[in-house]
Formats: C-alpha cells, sequence, structure tokens
C-alpha cells in the first residue's frame, strides 16, 4: 500500500498528537503512524469502575500550570484537584515529613555556571558521607529525589541538566500536583478528537523500520499486521522515545535512517540518557492505611506521598484528593534495572512486601485486602525502552541540536527534545509536537 500525504508523522504519544493536530489544522494532508495498538504512547489510562478511579500505567500527575495542558482541560470543562495531604518519611520510623524541605537548601547550591559534574559528585562534594545520622538522611533523600523524580542515575545525570530543569519548574509552579478527573485520558481524549476533527489519518500496529531520506522528500517503510506498507512525504516528524532512537538496529521498534542522520545529532543523543522506572499500582479493598497511626492522635488517613530507602519500591503515593483505596509505588533507577524483565508475580509480590514493610502491617494482612494489581515493564517496552529522558555531564545544548531539523524534510519532537527545561513532562512533549509542526507550517508560507 502507498500513500502520499504532506507530512508523516511517526508515533501517536501525546507529542505525535499536538503535532498532528496542529499540521491538520494548518491544512495539511497528515499521516500518523503507530507501533502499538492504541494512541497514546507512555500516557496510557486505565478507568477501573470498581475503584472509581483513573488507574495511570505511565504519566499521572499534572505539574503545575503548564498551558499546554490546562487550556485544552479548560476549554473542554474539567477541572483538575490539586493533589494535597500530608507527606510521611520512613528513616528509622514513620513520621511525618516536608520532603522538599529536606533537600531544598543542597539542591538550590548547584551552579550551572560553573563547569558541570554529576549529581554525584556534586552531592560528595556538598554533602560527603558521614557518620551523622541527619546529614546522612539528607544525603540520602537528596539521592532519592534525582534517581526517583529524575528517574536518573546520580553518577551519570548532569547539575547543569538540573538546574534548568529547576528553573522551568519554578516557571509554572511545578512543584504543586495536579490531577484530571478521569486522569490523562482526559487530555488524550482531547488530542484524539482534534486529530480525526482535522482529517489526519491514524494507523495503528504499524512498526516502522526505515526511513530513506534526502532533501526533497522521505520515504517511510513499516511492517503491519496487513504486511509491508510504505508511504512517501515531504516532510516527516519522529517522535520516537530517546531510549528507541538508542536502540540497536534489527531490533524491534528500531529505525534506520537512510542515509545515517548527521554526526551531530547522534553526539546529541549520546548525551543523553533514558531514566528507568517501574511502577506497581495495588486497588485495595479499602482504604487500611486510613486507620494506621504510627504517630499518636496521627493516622495515615491523609497521606499523599511516603518516602523512604526501600531497596525495591522506595516512593509510594494515594489516589489523593480521591479517596479511592488504591496506592502505587514507584521503583527507579537501580531498582528498575532489577525488576524490569522479572514476571509479573515477582514485581508484585516484591511491592506488596515493601509496602508491608513500611507502613508496619504483615503481608498476609495486605495480601488478603488486595483486589488487583496493575504493572507495565515500560523498560522490556519495545516502543518506548524506559520512562523518559534526562540530560547526562556537558549535555548543554544537547536537547537543542536533537530537536534540529534535517534539511527541511525530518523533524523531531518528543518529551527528550524539549529544550526549556520540561523534559520527561507530558507538557513538555506537547510544546515539541507543537514546535516541530510549526516548523514545517513557518516553511511552507
Amino acid at each position: 500500500m502507498n500513500s502520499k500525504p504532506d507530512v508523516i508523522v511517526i508515533g501517536a504519544g501525546i507529542a505525535g498528537l499536538a503535532a498532528a493536530s496542529r499540521l491538520g489544522q494548518g491544512g495539511l494532508s497528515v499521516l500518523l503512524l503507530e507501533a502499538r495498538e492504541r494512541i497514546g504512547g507512555r500516557i496510557w489510562t486505565q478507568m477501573d469502575s470498581s475503584a472509581g478511579h483513573a488507574i495511570e500505567f505511565g504519566a499521572e500527575f499534572i505539574h503545575g500550570f503548564p498551558p499546554e495542558i490546562w487550556q485544552p482541560l479548560q476549554e473542554a470543562g474539567e477541572k483538575p484537584e490539586e493533589v494535597e495531604g500530608d507527606s510521611w518519611c520512613v528513616d528509622d520510623r514513620l513520621c511525618p515529613c516536608k520532603f522538599f524541605d529536606q533537600i531544598d537548601g543542597i539542591l538550590q547550591k548547584m551552579n550551572d555556571r560553573k563547569p558541570d559534574e554529576s549529581f554525584l559528585e556534586f552531592l560528595n562534594r556538598t554533602v560527603p558521607p558521614s557518620s551523622d545520622p541527619k546529614k546522612e538522611s539528607v544525603r540520602r533523600h537528596a539521592l532519592g529525589y534525582v534517581s526517583g523524580f529524575n528517574a536518573a542515575d546520580p553518577a551519570l545525570v548532569g547539575v547543569h541538566w538540573l538546574v534548568k530543569g529547576m528553573r522551568a519548574e519554578e516557571l509554572i509552579d511545578g512543584q504543586r500536583a495536579f490531577r484530571s478527573g478521569k486522569g490523562y485520558e482526559d487530555l488524550l481524549a482531547i488530542f484524539h478528537k482534534r486529530v480525526l476533527e482535522s482529517g489526519v489519518q491514524v494507523r495503528s500496529q504499524m512498526v516502522v523500520e526505515t526511513i530513506d531520506w534526502s532533501a526533497a522528500n522521505a520515504s517511510v517503510t513499516a511492517n503491519s499486521n496487513e504486511g509491508a506498507f510504505k508511504a512517501t512525504a515531504p516532510c516527516v516528524i519522529v517522535t520516537l522515545p530517546l531510549a528507541v532512537l538508542k536502540a540497536p538496529a534489527g531490533s524491534l521498534g528500531a529505525v534506520r535512517f537512510i542515509p545515517a542522520l548527521p554526526p551531530e545529532k547522534y553526539a546529541a543523543i549520546e548525551r543523553l540518557e533514558m531514566g528507568k522506572v517501574i511502577r506497581v499500582v495495588f486497588q485495595f479493598r479499602q482504604k487500611f492505611w486510613a486507620t494506621l497511626s504510627p504517630m499518636e492522635r496521627k493516622t495515615l488517613g491523609r497521606m499523599s506521598f511516603l518516602f523512604s530507602q526501600d531497596e525495591w519500591f522506595p516512593t509510594w503515593w494515594t489516589a489523593m484528593p480521591s479517596e479511592a483505596p488504591i496506592i502505587t509505588g514507584w521503583a527507579p533507577f537501580e531498582s528498575a534495572e532489577r525488576l524490569s524483565g522479572q514476571s509479573r508475580s515477582f514485581v508484585i509480590e516484591r511491592g506488596l512486601r515493601s509496602l508491608s514493610e513500611l507502613l508496619g502491617i504483615s503481608f498476609e494482612e495486605i495480601e488478603a485486602l488486595l483486589v488487583e494489581a496493575f504493572f507495565h515493564d515500560w523498560q522490556a517496552d519495545p516502543f518506548s525502552r524506559g520512562a523518559y529522558s534526562y540530560g547526562k555531564v556537558n549535555a548543554d545544548g544537547a536537547q537543542e541540536r536533537l530537536a534540529k531539523p534535517v534539511q527541511n524534510t525530518l523533524f523531531f519532537a518528543g518529551e527528550a527534545t524539549d529544550t526549556a527545561g520540561h523534559n520527561g513532562t507530558v507538557h513538555g512533549a506537547i510544546a515539541t509536537g507543537y514546535r516541530a509542526a510549526e516548523e514545517i507550517l513557518r516553511g511552507r508560507n
């Protein structure tokens, strides 16, 4: 089968949907190719009727007030609710804490005007390992923040990249978190509707294998359940996740560029890395933690986040502000590496054991309360191969080089190409889709 649209967009994650809808609204014919059966990419929501709450396998929180998310949601009449409640920490014991207050002093000492270094190098210099329990606790929480929130290896992630992200977060009040009623499905439905209304042709189960490009056009070949597929267009937008761009030739999901991309493009890709995360979502018969009282006259009823040094799942959060009996475990970096590729039953049991130990109840008791467990291994998913991107030491300008069009034929979008410090976010991905679409539209005027 052959097709000759104005633009081919590869990947129907939120960046691809944003780009395709903007191009379609601009009057161009667009073919959107997606390898999976579903759209959304690393946004994947399941509504569980018995819990009455969205189950998120991927992106979950709206961070601050990014217009890329708030504007479409508000236009659709959606009213995201802020995630409020109490944060708890487990060091020697379970107690209330101000997690970000504990580490803010350290993070504010990072400086992007000095030569770049890894966060671990910075931390060893600023807060060296100590026998002082308080200092060591702060140090562990700082490492946990970088490996957890950023899904990054502290020995690889660059201080300059972290500072850029912190500044971008401050501009949108990004430490505040919100949820929409049906989770990110609300936003995905809006963009899907825009795509369809603008006449975009969406083809799923299209695993792109090659992009044969020149200064005039590009031909895309893909495998589908209907056989080989080929389409040609003057422009192609590539929204593949960073780890897929890094994937070994010949592996499922890997795309071969003919000819190879310019050396500076591969150099940019090399300075960026894909974070690793495993998450489990547990639905229980009841919100049992609301009756737990680790401290006198203080229960876990309003617990929103739980931070710990657990070797498997150090971070947990509840469904707040919803009262749904759902809690999510987050295993980043080394924990994710150990869990990736393990059986579903192993990951679920490991998560339940971690949660039971942190909350101080027996494994048998918590297992008896479990209704259902949800899990997806994003590292083992050939069309994501990880969670989201981060910049290594001396990655300054890498996102800009990755985002730069090649001979006005190949254009790039996706959270890894965000140049404003919003890598790893849904709003950052949307912004890159809009940017790539505008680059094409400007070139045709």
